[in-house]
């Protein structure tokens, strides 16, 4: 996953909150996300979009909170690009 190359030791001895798409308060509708789906999981293509949905009901998930884009595309989200406008 995307995720977890981009955690560096210096962001988490800093207590830098990282963002990386695995809790799911740190998503909101109208969030403008990166996500991997099912079908791109081996080569790790990267689809951007605006979440439409949150699907994931629970707090944490290890491989990233499942989301459905604006698009209609579904899949998990590696990275947050910006937060929602609302």
């Amino acid at each position: 996953m995307c995720f977890s190359t981009e955690i560096s030791f210096l962001q988490i001895k800093k207590s830098t909150k990282v963002m990386t798409g695995q809790n799911r308060s740190e998503i909101a509708v109208g969030s403008e996300v990166g996500i991997v789906k099912k079908q791109d999981q081996k080569s790790g293509n990267i689809t951007e979009g605006v979440v439409q949905a949150i699907l994931t009901k629970s707090p944490y998930h290890s491989r990233g909170i499942k989301v459905r884009l604006v698009s209609g595309e579904i899949g998990r989200v590696c990275k947050i690009l910006t937060d929602s406008e609302d």
